[in-house]
């Protein structure tokens, strides 16, 4: 339930309905993993449908719907308001479930890949919000789960959205901290996708990688002011 709940403090909301003054609230759960909306489903035992969403561009997007006051109820109690979008503060998770929140958030509004400097392989991982509150307690709580030093929160300018985003990165080394934290407890609930990736650098840095070749960030350039 912790890693549910991360999702949804990344991909979820709950909306207000003024014609059921009954039953007002829903959880609305969007993704563009059709089949990681059915583990979700899962582990919270509903049958309820899941739709395609409808929208512009060419991604595609799914939909699980939830109406049940018990749910909902307690997701605003915990943190996840209607309209959390701009008032996400953070949200206190036991100690010993806070590696299973990170990683469903992560899931949600973080991502992971593999890339080139300088013909070396190295791995990226970021987490990303529009809640600088949110980002900024997570940044600590993460770093010092990790035992690493606190990350430097950038702030990307607002682009078509309007909404200005905040990030922390990690890179190599706290990668490879960071999936550990992720999935060293052996879960059972996490983004196929997103988990290979980790998996891949495994292989990659076995075969490939020398620390003394490491050229530490050479050739990238984060084009964003820094939030102090």
């Amino acid at each position: 339930m912790s890693y549910v709940l991360g999702y949804i403090a990344a991909d979820g909301c709950i909306t207000v309905s003024k014609e059921r003054k009954n039953r007002p609230y829903s959880l609305n759960i969007t993704s563009i993993d059709k089949k990681h909306l059915y583990k979700i489903r899962r582990a919270l035992s509903s049958n309820h449908k899941i739709s395609k969403k409808s929208g512009g561009g060419s991604c595609i997007a799914y939909q699980l719907q939830i109406r049940n006051p018990i749910l909902t109820n307690g997701l605003i109690n915990r943190g996840i308001i209607p309209r959390k979008t701009f008032r996400l503060a953070p949200i206190k998770v036991p100690r010993k479930y806070f590696s299973d929140f990170t990683r469903g958030f992560f899931d949600g509004d973080g991502s992971v890949y593999i890339y080139k400097v300088n013909g070396v392989f190295q791995i990226k991982a970021d987490f990303i919000s529009v809640s600088s509150p949110f980002i900024q307690e997570l940044n600590k709580s993460i770093c010092k789960s990790l035992n690493i030093n606190l990350k430097t929160i950038h702030r990307q300018n607002p682009q078509k959205s309007g909404m200005a985003m905040y990030g922390i990165v990690f890179y190599v080394d706290d990668c490879e901290k960071l999936a550990e934290f992720f999935y060293g407890n052996n879960p059972n609930l996490y983004l196929t996708r997103k988990h290979s990736v980790f998996k891949k650098w495994k292989s990659i840095k076995r075969r490939h990688y020398l620390k003394k070749d490491y050229p530490s960030k050479v050739g990238w350039h984060l084009n964003h002011a820094v939030l102090v």
